[in-house]
């Protein structure tokens, strides 16, 4: 008899257990950051490449996943949580079904990079949250999802404030001239590049914007000359114009993720200031947050 209490011991506390194994991933087009979270235990993080569902066809995206997952080890989940660029309703969808088949889990969520964001950095509180990296996002967040959003537009009709259009402005000023003459010397010399091989870059190869967001190393190791500062204070009062203060009403405080937004923190906090505005959380990458925001989320009943 005591051996049966034993087993069922086990047996039910392996249950309780097995609810604290969770999935989750924050997607973009060139990489995707995963971590295995645990109550109680440090959480296990690995990458693999880009997952953008609405670039890639369902047998591709299925079988970059199935492949990162045989990398992290683990197959059987509680919890599956995706994050992702190209994530949009119509394909969300799809990308659950696939995750569910791959993960055998029946609880999968996706959503958007966006989401996963204002997740990790509001929790269960509102806010108004940007994305500054190769590209630019922001939303207003109701504490569980997002109600107002900006269309971005991508970099060519928008996108204010990434990476991208930070390397327009500054190749703008390079080829037409008016930034300093020793300025474009510095430029030309350091990128090894020419007009030419620039325009050509530009409009004839892939990945256009992030060539031009490649230029923002240009920027951060120049950032000290008052032309360069003024040039991306000027790019981020575009977001907030644009993207922000015509937006979402009354807004006070933005947390911002991205790496543009970490790298130019002191530019970003100025040009909030012109708008009335402050700048709370800024955070590279919005993982760890994410994580800490599903193990909250998942384990407040308990």
């Amino acid at each position: 008899m005591f051996g049966i209490r034993v087993f069922f011991f086990k047996f039910a506390n392996r249950i309780v257990n097995r609810k604290d194994m969770l999935l989750i991933a924050d997607s973009g087009s060139t990489k995707t950051q995963w971590a295995i979270a645990v109550q109680g235990k440090p959480t296990e993080e690995f990458s693999s490449g880009g997952l953008n569902p609405s670039l890639m066809s369902d047998a591709e995206f299925t079988d970059a996943v199935r492949a990162a997952l045989a990398e992290s080890g683990e197959s059987d989940f509680d919890g599956v949580f995706f994050y992702g660029a190209g994530c949009t309703p119509s394909r969300a969808v799809k990308v659950r079904e696939i995750l569910a088949d791959l993960t055998g889990c029946g609880n999968v969520e996706v959503g958007s990079d966006m989401l996963g964001a204002a997740r990790g950095l509001c929790g269960n509180s509102e806010g108004v949250v940007g994305i500054l990296g190769t590209g630019s996002n922001s939303c207003r967040y109701n504490g569980r999802d997002i109600v107002a959003n900006t269309p971005p537009l991508g970099y060519v009709l928008g996108d204010e404030g990434s990476g991208a259009r930070l390397g327009i402005s500054l190749v703008n000023g390079i080829l037409k001239g008016y930034l300093p003459e020793d300025l474009q010397r510095v430029f030309y010399e350091s990128t090894g590049l020419d007009k030419d091989e620039i325009i050509r870059r530009v409009y004839r190869e892939p990945a256009a914007n992030r060539f031009l967001a490649s230029f923002t190393r240009f920027i951060a190791e120049t950032i000290a000359r008052p032309e360069i500062e003024s040039l991306v204070t000027e790019e981020f009062s575009r977001f907030f114009s644009n993207n922000v203060t015509r937006a979402y009403g009354a807004v006070r405080v933005i947390h911002f993720v991205g790496s543009i937004a970490e790298v130019f923190k002191p530019q970003l906090m100025a040009a909030a200031s012109i708008h009335h505005l402050k700048v709370g959380k800024v955070v590279s990458r919005p993982l760890p947050l994410i994580v800490d925001y599903h193990l909250q989320t998942s384990f407040n009943c308990c």
